[in-house]
């Protein structure tokens, strides 16, 4: 085998991510971009990371991701899901450590659908007595 390829799938909001391990140093690609070329907000570039970090493999890991669909927060948020999921391929010793800070769980806050008669999922039309 030439090299170990551990898969993991995130998902959060719309935003599904893709995300690949491959042992390396630490570098971490988004969509072929760089993960600060790709991310903006220092804040979701901690979030992609935490997985990494609690686990202490920040440095043994390169990480490839492709993520489609939802806006930059959610697709930070499925990225980190994908890579704990990715993890415990890794070694399934890691559990304890992600389930306890969360981040196996997948966030199940949706956008609420539009109801007919309103203007938004819950806005209703001005009312007027007269």
């Amino acid at each position: 085998m030439a090299s170990e390829k551990y898969y993991g799938t995130g998902r959060r909001k719309t935003s599904v991510a893709r995300v690949y391990l491959v042992p390396g140093t630490g570098k971490v690609t988004i969509n072929k971009r760089e993960m600060d070329d790709y991310l903006g907000l220092e804040v979701l570039k901690i979030t992609v990371m935490q997985p990494l970090v609690a686990t202490a493999t920040a440095d043994k890991f390169d990480v490839r991701v492709n993520v489609l669909g939802g806006g930059v927060s959610g697709q930070a948020g499925a990225i980190r899901h994908g890579i704990s999921r990715a993890l415990l391929q890794v070694d399934e010793e890691y559990r304890p450590i992600l389930k306890k800070a969360g981040f196996l769980t997948r966030d199940p806050r949706m956008k609420e659908r539009k109801k007919y008669g309103l203007k938004a999922a819950r806005r209703a039309p001005q009312f007027s007595k007269r």
